[in-house]
């Protein structure tokens, strides 16, 4: 199921939008890969983007964060769409119509895993009996597929033994399976077959469904810019497979973990908890893991934003235990090493670095070694003079954007800066801050950075209820769905319209959005 990259050239002028699949509208509790991707997709081209930005598509465990990934490569199999499986007579029509009521503004975590788990093994039940027969050996080829085969086993019997151990944690499993001792495996694979079955079944379910997205995209000339997250979540399937390349004591828990030190956004720092990389011992086979890592990622979209960058020059590394991340120290990274590795594999670095935060001259070195654009958010460009955000100051081998997904929406940040640095915004702008939002959009696309990125909730003039994510507030996070009448003609026509100005979109209006005489967007 590979699909063929093909990303906007570094030295391309483009516009994108930043949207997570599961803050598409649709009825059933979450977004997902099914017709209203279809529809945002529509919508997008319209509006003249040529990237559409997501966050990790990787399977989150229990937990609602896309980057407190379960696995590396498995994808996530809230985002299986379940009229997807209605036309695949998998499910039948009625099973959908009587889904619960679950809210439209906000994703329903609690209600809508088990229920879409009970469709999926639904769905698996449905394919044994027969039903739709073409799809057995489409099934039996993607897990006989080489790109898969490293990953896939090991994670059909995490997650098959996870459900069986009531989603206790790997390392408190049977000592033999938690070690995986070769016995243990093959007792536990024999004893879970079932299991591991439906568990390969979901994999392949979602890697479909999300190619079948991947070419409506590249069929509109929209180019889709993924997300990989730096660390994993310790209960993982890859740390629990290669506990070897991971700093953990014997027993499997470990010796320090991930964070940042206090910053912008919290300040006793974010404590994110991951197990941190044995860098030495990855370097041993030439970083095969990182580079099976990111083919995985480049095999799901055209490219990539790497986050957290500057753990590759170093890391926050905090002692296992703290309760913030305030106690930590820096540790070196393995720096160029990494990626001239990743480049002789991959033919290239079709990345983008997230290189915000605690930004130091080791950072900035290897950003410019590496050669790969970098990041320019115009939300920190106001809290003082001649901030390196500013769009005079940015240059065109970077990537800018209004806010983040870890910011507030444009409005809810305005609302919260002091009267100096709302001045600053208006005299720098030239406006009176009444639609904030829109006049960062159209400083962001008259940027001479080569792509310019929007989330959806500014283009939607939202406040702060429509945060994606707050740090400082992880529990309050990850939620925000998009309205069911989000993609409306008119911002599509004032977004082509400034593509059209700034070079970053095609120059012609699809039918049914021509431009008024005498707009400018």
């Amino acid at each position: 199921m590979r699909e063929p990259r093909t990303g906007t050239p570094s030295n391309q002028r483009a516009a994108g939008v930043l949207l997570h699949p599961t803050s598409l509208p649709g009825p059933f509790g979450i977004g997902d890969l099914g017709p209203e991707a279809d529809r945002f997709l529509d919508w997008a081209a319209d509006a003249g983007f040529g990237l559409w930005q997501v966050l990790p598509l990787l399977h989150t465990g229990a937990g609602p964060s896309p980057y407190g990934c379960a696995s590396a490569f498995a994808g996530n199999p809230l985002l299986v769409s379940p009229e997807e499986l209605a036309r695949d007579g998998l499910l039948e029509p009625g099973e959908l119509r009587s889904a619960p009521g679950f809210p439209g503004d906000r994703v329903a975590w609690g209600s809508v895993i088990p229920w879409k788990r009970r469709l999926l093994e639904r769905a698996f039940g449905r394919l044994r009996d027969g039903a739709a027969p073409g799809l057995s050996a489409e099934l039996e080829a993607f897990t006989k597929a080489p790109e898969h085969a490293a990953w896939l086993p090991d994670w059909a019997l995490f997650a098959a033994a996870k459900a069986k151990a009531a989603g206790a944690p790997w390392w408190a499993w049977e000592p033999a399976l938690a070690a995986r001792e070769a016995g243990a495996l093959a007792r536990v694979g024999g004893e879970l077959s079932d299991a591991i079955a439906l568990e390969t079944f979901i994999q392949f379910l979602f890697f479909r469904q999300w190619a079948r997205v991947r070419r409506h995209a590249g069929e509109r000339g929209i180019a889709i810019l993924g997300d990989v997250p730096i660390y994993l979540a310790q209960d993982s399937a890859d740390v629990w497979a290669n506990r070897e390349l991971f700093d953990l004591d014997e027993s499997g828990r470990p010796l320090a973990v991930s964070g940042v030190p206090p910053d912008y956004f919290s300040a006793t720092g974010q404590l994110w908890g991951n197990p941190l990389y044995r860098w030495n011992r990855m370097e041993e086979d030439g970083f095969a893991w990182w580079i099976a890592r990111l083919k995985a990622n480049l095999d799901l979209c055209d490219l990539v934003r790497i986050d957290h960058f500057r753990g590759f020059a170093a890391y926050w590394a905090v002692p296992a235990g703290e309760t913030t991340a305030q106690n930590g120290q820096w540790i070196p990274g393995p720096g160029e090493r990494l990626f001239t590795a990743l480049r002789g594999a991959l033919g290239g670095l079709p990345i983008v670095a997230e290189d915000l935060g605690v930004i130091t001259p080791d950072v900035e070195a290897l950003l410019t070694a590496v050669g790969v654009p970098g990041m320019k958010v115009l939300q920190f460009a106001f809290y003082e003079e001649d901030s390196v955000y500013l769009p005079h100051r940015h240059t065109p081998h970077a990537v800018v954007y209004t806010g983040t997904h870890d910011n507030d929406t444009a409005r809810g940040w305005f609302a919260t800066l002091t009267e100096e640095e709302r001045g600053r915004v208006r005299d720098y702008l030239g406006c009176d801050g009444g639609r904030v939002e829109w006049d960062l959009i159209r400083a962001a696309y008259t940027s001479v950075c080569d792509r310019a990125i929007v989330p959806m909730q500014d283009i939607l003039g939202l406040s702060s209820e429509a945060r994606m994510n707050n740090p400082a507030e992880p529990g309050a996070s990850w939620s925000w769905r998009a309205p069911a009448d989000a993609f409306q003609p008119e911002p599509a026509r004032r977004l082509r319209r400034l593509a059209e100005l700034t070079a970053r979109g095609p120059g012609k209006l699809p039918s049914g959005l021509s431009e008024p005489a005498g707009s400018d967007g």
